[in-house]
């Protein structure tokens, strides 16, 4: 049986370093012996919380994926723990601590159309073995003013056995989109870690964040869903998006996004059984995976890199990944991959005046 890692410091030790976590940290030549060895003992109790979050976000996967199963519905699943540099921009810019962060742990169920996602969300809320936390995020019937949409449940981990009760309440976000919704979602990262701009929270070129706004109306569209507001109608941002793509090459750029993000196929021997993924986008636009039988293996790995990225500055995006088939790896964590072959033929068939049914169906 897997053990997996318990919290090995107090709760306000976990408080203390989120407040420290927001603030700036220097870093390289700059950092003094004593910062250097404060900084670690900072990123060892944050990793600690961190850890602490695995087996409650492998409950909430396998609950999930059980009452997929019992529906007969199809989907895909994936899990990650956050980023520790997203858990530090989200400790700057909110009000949050890191005692108190929703989405330490994270799952995410992709569902090949809207009427999937309403039964999976249905059949959850009737009957799961743990607490939904606070109030459901329904980006899809209330969209982001970015364009995001998914549906976004915070579970709190309820302990069914006595050797469980050590991780009571620890809180894993899970997020259940469609298809379109991941296909839109994943090239927004995708092209934000490409151009090096951070368009997922805002940031960035104003074309391009634009026509992720009217591309996310195009797919509620089709999909009967609201649309995010402060977009004009159909014919009005079909006639918008054109002149975007037209003005930037959104398409060309996308597909050169495909052609110039560089991984070998071949990272995972026939004989090997691994579940956990380590996944590293560098600058240069070439990826790295590295497969290990352990979250904690991959853990361990994670933590040293990110203390790299945190107090070296280099210059790199690393992610810890689970999936149930390898196969799945590209598919389901596309930004890294540079995998936007749906979202850019959907974009085209928009600018060439296709009906909306034959691109929304596309690839799904």
């Amino acid at each position: 049986m897997t053990k997996y890692p318990r919290l090995e410091y107090s709760m306000k030790a976990v408080r203390k370093a989120g407040d420290r976590l927001a603030k700036p940290m220097q870093f390289g030549r700059d950092i003094t012996a004593g910062q250097y060895v404060d900084a670690l003992e900072i990123f060892s109790i944050a990793n600690s919380w961190r850890d602490s979050h695995f087996l409650p976000m492998r409950s909430v996967r396998f609950s999930v994926g059980h009452h997929m199963r019992a529906l007969r519905l199809k989907g895909d699943m994936a899990s990650r723990p956050k980023r520790m540099a997203s858990i530090r921009r989200k400790l700057r810019e909110s009000t949050t601590n890191l005692d108190t962060m929703n989405d330490i742990g994270g799952c995410r169920a992709i569902m090949p159309d809207i009427k999937s996602v309403r039964m999976l969300l249905a059949s959850m809320r009737d009957r799961f073995p743990h607490e939904i936390h606070s109030r459901e995020f329904d980006y899809i019937d209330e969209p982001k003013p970015d364009g995001y949409r998914s549906h976004h449940i915070v579970f709190q981990y309820r302990p069914r056995a006595a050797d469980t009760e050590a991780f009571e309440g620890r809180r894993i976000e899970l997020q259940v989109r469609t298809t379109l919704q991941h296909s839109w979602a994943t090239a927004v990262e995708a092209v934000g870690l490409f151009r090096r701009q951070d368009l997922k929270h805002g940031k960035g070129e104003q074309d391009w964040l634009r026509l992720f706004q009217l591309m996310s109306a195009e797919f509620a569209y089709v999909e009967q869903c609201p649309v995010p507001i402060g977009v004009p109608d159909h014919d009005d941002r079909v006639r918008e998006l054109r002149d975007i793509n037209t003005r930037i090459g959104a398409t060309s750029i996308l597909e050169d996004i495909k052609n110039l993000t560089l991984y070998s196929d071949n990272f995972v021997q026939p004989t090997q059984k691994c579940r956990y993924y380590l996944l590293q986008y560098g600058k240069d636009h070439n990826v790295t995976i590295e497969p290990f039988r352990t979250i904690m293996l991959g853990a361990l790995t994670l933590e040293e890199i990110e203390k790299k990225i945190e107090l070296r500055g280099i210059d790199v995006t690393a992610a810890l990944v689970e999936v149930d088939k390898v196969e799945k790896l590209v598919e389901m964590y596309q930004n890294y991959f540079g995998n936007v072959s749906l979202f850019v033929r959907n974009l085209k068939s928009i600018c060439t005046g296709k009906a909306d049914i034959e691109y929304s169906l596309a690839d799904c």
